[in-house]
């Protein structure tokens, strides 16, 4: 079960690791784009491998850019997907499977990825993500995971008991690794709900910190911690002076230092609505 895909280069390389980072699923706070932005900004990377749109996309849905001078059709940018190959600050291999995620044949999909990834004897696959959360902006982000090992999410961390969610395609590369016994993880930054449409660099933060423990990756952080500061601050400006929004966020504050409760996803929605309504009158 493969789909069409172009083999690019082979370069050779030592024990990498796949980080997966398709844009199109839930990623609250522009978290897991701008992760893999700043991670492929890190040094030189090779195009390793690309797929074909035109199979995988639904062009309604992702429409090409289209590129005029004066009247004329310069030129069109199509959505892609690829596997790209670099280092980290230590000069570890890694891999990046980037684009947007596909609309269609999606166990085709995870399974070419899969097979590319064996090809390439990765170690470990790493997907990346952020989703909307009942937290405060005030406190350090968390990272939960999806993983297809108790190892693997003992050592990020977990919702306990189950969830049902729906899934996007990085779920399906997860689910294709537990298969053929290639570990997998899924890294999933917990973003303020009420901020969800704000960038988050905090989020960023925590998922470089996560790869450092899970896989041993380490990358260069830049002015992260500075733009995380500014962001908090700014989100501050936006709560205060509003006796509602100020006690919601000091509950979340408060439910932070108690145990980790999936029930705490649906928790607040009143004030979840009220908020970002807000959010969006001021920050805009």
């Amino acid at each position: 079960m493969s789909i069409v895909h172009e083999l690019v280069s082979s370069p050779e390389l030592t024990d990498p690791v796949l980080i997966v980072g398709l844009e199109g699923w839930i990623d609250a706070g522009h978290a897991a784009a701008a992760t893999m932005k700043h991670l492929m900004s890190d040094g030189e990377l090779v195009t390793v491998a690309t797929f074909d749109t035109d199979a995988l996309l639904d062009h309604r849905a992702r429409r090409p850019v289209m590129h005029l001078e004066d009247g004329r059709i310069v030129g069109l940018s199509w959505p892609h997907i690829e596997l790209r190959a670099g280092t980290d600050r230590n000069g570890r291999d890694v891999l990046f499977l980037t684009g947007v995620e596909p609309d269609h044949q999606w166990r085709a999909f995870a399974h070419t990825v899969v097979d590319l990834a064996h090809d390439f004897d990765v170690s470990l696959v790493v997907d990346l993500g952020a989703y909307p959360a009942p937290v405060a902006h005030t406190r350090p982000v968390k990272v939960v995971s999806t993983a297809t090992t108790a190892e693997l999410a003992e050592r990020v961390g977990y919702l306990p008991g189950r969830v049902d969610v729906p899934a996007g395609v990085g779920a399906a590369i997860e689910r294709r690794c537990a298969e053929v016994g290639l570990p997998a993880v899924g890294l999933w930054a917990q973003v303020p709900h009420y901020a969800a449409a704000i960038p988050s660099p905090a989020a960023t933060l925590a998922h470089i910190g996560m790869l450092d423990r899970v896989a041993g990756l380490e990358f260069t952080t830049g002015d992260l911690a500075r733009d995380a500061a500014a962001t908090i601050e700014h989100i501050n400006a936006l709560v205060s002076g509003n006796p509602e929004h100020e006690a919601m966020v000091t509950e979340l504050e408060r439910r932070s230092e108690m145990a980790d409760d999936p029930s705490l996803l649906l928790a607040g929605d009143e004030l979840v609505a009220e908020v970002e309504e807000f959010l969006r009158e001021e920050g805009e």
